[in-house]
């Protein structure tokens, strides 16, 4: 409803430019002779103090002396003054400024102090900034360049958003030259207030934008930014290189994983799951936007190469296993299709080397036949001139392929002046081309791990996996209990009790405090028993000569008992010793020893990680990481990304481990991370697990004590789906309702709903004749990010089908206190009690998110909701920018 927040920074009506001037080359000249050379069509106003003219316009002493509103203010003057102009600004009703101005925060404690009065200034009229200290924003559309770079750049449709004004000038400049437009241009500066969430947000509604772009060294935000950046990705390619790593601390890991996962596999495994494609270089960030935009719908990763020449397959096969991508294995029928059309001698096999005479009709059947096997996910055709090779016929036929398939179809014509023609044919066809094989193959790479992070994308777990459901608040009592005794380790019965809670098996222990108590725990359990020390200060028990294993008889335990604790007194004397754990020796001839941990990263929150155990851990280095929450699908796929995974199916003489067991535990460990916001770090090592299940044999456990938040799962980056709010619900005829929050999945019943509303119910919602949903319009409406929006919607069987009767929703503004919402139910529901059921639903959600007041807008006209509103307790008012519209308003 109404014009996004950000529209006076992206799409103003008038400008104002502080610091214009005419010294050459000084910032000020550069911004206001940028501004006047590319082609702003709203009004312009230099405000220089000390001259009547800036640049042939007339310049003001003041924002006021203009006498014309002001929607954006460009800030180039010294640091020192811009805290009083925001000040001005607010006075003169100015909604956006971009502060190039550096000194400010990055520049010590009297820089930090500006930047505090310049924001405080701006939270008080209400005024967003870009910036301090950045090259500013570029909509070349509309003709608005607001940065001090030399030039502008070219209209298209990529969005490049940067951390870095140095890199954006001279990436403006190298699109120049290599035909690249786009859509905008923004460089955040120090993001003192506008961060990359808010951008992003803005560019999934810009129409002018198809592709996104990221520059990034460094997250403040994990939450909006992971909020913001799944919610673009569900419906345009977003692409980013991330550089740099997040500095933790020097506060040293407390356990395995912590010192395992650095932030840069977090970042790693959060842009995976907000279905992002990473790439490594500012080449690979414009040649990935350039292979999406073509169209291309990969659906996996498994690469064909057609060649005339067997050294550039064999160059592309080894970037190819580089990258984990898989050679495809061709078809028996394709292989006879091809020995039908291709000599003799040609390689019968993946590469298709096509012998270097090759001529453009090889290329037409070898290409084609790739793309018709369903073991083929993509084609990477490669040509060498020789003797006898047309180069631009051989492309000819290739472009003619391109539109009668979806596969990723790459070229890589080799060479120069030859192919010259060759490769102007591709570039006028918009197909993707390459002067190497390797960089051909890395785009498809990129192209194939945009099919794979959208299928994460497409998840929604909830927090809890299980229909035994676990011991929440047992859980949270034995982590209070340490944390009353100012204790953060928990020791390892604490440690076990905390698994068991969640129904992680675990291995039978008892704690003794002397020689003969451990010969009778021993006798009790059973022999043969592992004796280790139990100690809070000790995480790698095995350094210092902690644990005993096999253990057959008393003399043995009793032994053993005196050994250790005299090796640990000896190897850390200031550690504290809670006596010796006993637990029976699990004998495992065909266990796999794994580990399992979670891990706070300092930006993302819990993080999960899954890999190789033991004690060789940190020399093996095997490991993968995800973010939770995590379903059955999400697990798989963390599992494949390590290499301990070839190990868990028939292997030598073992059978197969009890995948399903190992499934079981991880989604555990998720509900762990979910449900206890007070864990920080835990460790399951080893985890061992064969043909008949999984049993953590060691765990180890840190916590530290967190202010309850403001709401529910506010610690982790991803909102778990919210089952909390799912209810069911009778009509007085006896028809059951669920009322639940919208999944993806639900796409399907949600287009059939809007298809059976009636026109004026559809107009009355949309606030035009809307048909059905668009399918970015679907996108939306149902992929919703739980933590700044929520959609219940009612559904009851029919057939054993759902089907939908009603459907609201709210939207978190940016104020964080307030939401807009909207409400609508089926032609034939209404007067049956269903609206103020969804509603009053909606409002306890809001409540839960902390959110004080409700609002919306409704149609003067839809008199009925009006009522309806005004029964609920709303307060009724005309819109100020339309009369035709009134504002509906609830506090909460």
């Amino acid at each position: 409803m109404g014009q996004h927040y950000l529209n006076p920074l992206f799409a103003p009506k008038s400008v104002a430019v502080f610091g214009a001037s005419d010294r050459v080359d000084s910032v000020g000249q550069i911004v206001f002779q940028n501004m006047l050379g590319s082609g702003y069509q709203g009004g312009l106003y230099p405000i220089n103090a000390k001259n009547a003219e800036v640049q042939g316009r007339k310049a003001y002493s003041s924002l006021a002396k203009t006498g014309e509103p002001v929607e954006l203010v460009v800030i180039a003057t010294p640091p020192h003054t811009v805290p009083d102009i925001i000040e001005d600004c607010g006075k003169h009703g100015v909604k956006a400024a971009v502060i190039i101005t550096a000194g400010f925060g990055e520049t010590g404690p009297e820089g930090q102090a500006l930047e505090r009065a310049v924001l405080e200034n701006a939270r008080r009229y209400g005024i967003r900034l870009i910036g301090p200290n950045c090259l500013g924003v570029m909509r070349p559309g509309i003709g608005l360049n607001a940065t001090f770079n030399k030039g502008g750049a070219n209209t298209g449709h990529l969005a490049f958003v940067s951390q870095s004004g140095a890199l954006c000038t001279a990436i403006l400049d190298w699109a120049h030259t290599n035909d690249v437009g786009f859509s905008s241009v923004v460089s955040m500066g120090s993001s003192a207030d506008v961060d990359f969430g808010e951008i992003l947000d803005y560019l999934v509604f810009d129409q002018q934008t198809q592709n996104i772009l990221l520059y990034i060294e460094g997250i403040r935000n994990a939450r909006s930014f992971m909020s913001a950046i799944r919610a673009a990705a569900r419906v345009k390619p977003v692409i980013l290189v991330k550089v740099g790593r997040h500095a933790a601390g020097s506060k040293a890991a407390m356990s395995h994983t912590a010192s395992l996962v650095g932030s840069d596999d977090a970042f790693d495994a959060a842009v995976r799951r907000a279905g992002v494609v990473r790439v490594q270089t500012i080449t690979q960030l414009f040649s990935a936007a350039k292979a999406l935009s073509c169209g291309f719908h990969p659906q996996g990763n498994r690469l064909a190469i057609v060649t005339n020449g067997g050294g550039p397959g064999v160059m592309a096969t080894d970037r190819a296993s580089d990258l984990g991508l898989e050679i495809a294995t061709l078809s028996d029928a394709t292989i006879q299709q091809l020995n039908a059309v291709l000599p003799h001698n040609w390689s019968h096999g993946n590469p298709l080397d096509i012998i270097g005479d090759a001529q453009v009709d090889r290329y037409h059947h070898a290409v084609k036949a790739c793309l018709e096997d369903p073991n083929v996910d993509g084609v990477l055709t490669i040509l060498t001139p020789q003797a006898m090779t047309r180069p631009l016929d051989a492309a000819q036929a290739v472009i003619a392929l391109t539109g009668q398939y979806k596969k990723p179809l790459l070229t890589c014509w080799m060479g120069e002046s030859q192919v010259a023609e060759a490769r102007a044919a591709f570039a006028r066809a918009r197909q993707p081309t390459f002067r190497t094989p390797e960089p051909a193959v890395e785009v498809f790479s990129h192209l194939s791990d945009y099919y794979r992070n959208q299928k994460l994308l497409m998840q929604v777990p909830g927090s809890l996996s299980h229909h035994l459901e676990p011991d929440v608040e047992g859980a949270r009592m034995v982590i209070e209990g340490a944390l009353q005794d100012k204790r953060k380790v928990l020791n390892e019965m604490e440690s076990k009790a905390l698994l068991s809670a969640f129904h992680i098996p675990v291995a039978q222990t008892m704690v003794a405090n002397s020689p003969n108590e451990a010969l009778l725990i021993a006798q009790q359990l059973g022999f043969p028993v592992a004796m280790k020390v139990n100690s809070r200060d000790i995480t790698h028990k095995s350094d210092t000569g902690g644990v005993m294993l096999n253990l057959g008889n008393a003399q043995a335990v009793r032994a053993a008992y005196h050994e250790i604790m005299e090796n640990v007194k000896h190897s850390r004397p200031n550690a504290h010793l809670d006596g010796i754990s006993i637990e029976p020796m699990i004998v495992k001839p065909n266990g796999r020893e794994l580990m399992l941990g979670v891990t706070n990263d300092p930006v993302f929150g819990p993080v999960i990680t899954f890999g190789a155990g033991g004690t060789l851990v940190e020399v093996m280095g095997d490991r993968a990481v995800a973010l939770p929450p995590l379903n059955t699908f999400l697990v798989k796929d963390l599992v494949q990304g390590t290499h301990v995974a070839k190990m868990l199916g028939a292997f030598r003489h073992m059978p197969p481990a009890d995948m399903a067991a190992l499934e079981s535990v991880l989604l555990r460990v998720s509900e762990m991370a979910c449900e206890l916001p007070m864990l920080m770090e835990m460790d399951i090592n080893p985890l061992i697990l064969d043909e008949h299940g999984a049993l953590a044999a060691d765990a180890r456990v840190v916590v530290e004590y967190r202010q309850p938040a403001k709401y529910r799962y506010a610690h982790m980056a991803i909102h778990p789906y919210p089952t909390y709010l799912i209810s069911n619900w009778q009509l007085a005829d006896g028809t059951d309702i669920t009322i639940r929050p919208i999944r993806p999945e639900d796409a399907e019943i949600e287009q059939e709903f809007v298809h059976g509303l009636s026109e004026e119910s559809r107009y009355f919602r949309f606030m035009n004749s809307v048909q059905e949903l668009t399918p970015t319009m679907l996108v939306r409406f149902t992929q919703i990010d739980y933590s700044r929006e929520m959609a219940l919607i009612a559904v009851t069987q029919v057939q054993d089908k759902e089907v939908e009767l009603g459907v609201t929703r709210f939207a978190i503004n940016p104020d964080g206190e307030s939401c807009e919402f909207a409400i609508v139910i089926a032609d034939n529901m209404r007067g049956k009690g269903l609206g103020q059921k969804l509603i009053s639903s909606l409002m306890d959600a809001a409540r839960s998110k902390g959110l004080k007041t409700m609002e919306g807008e409704v149609i003067a006209s839809n008199s009925s909701m009006l009522k309806f509103m005004a029964r609920l307790g709303f307060t009724i008012e005309t819109s100020a920018e339309d009369s035709g519209i009134k504002c509906v308003r609830k506090e909460l």
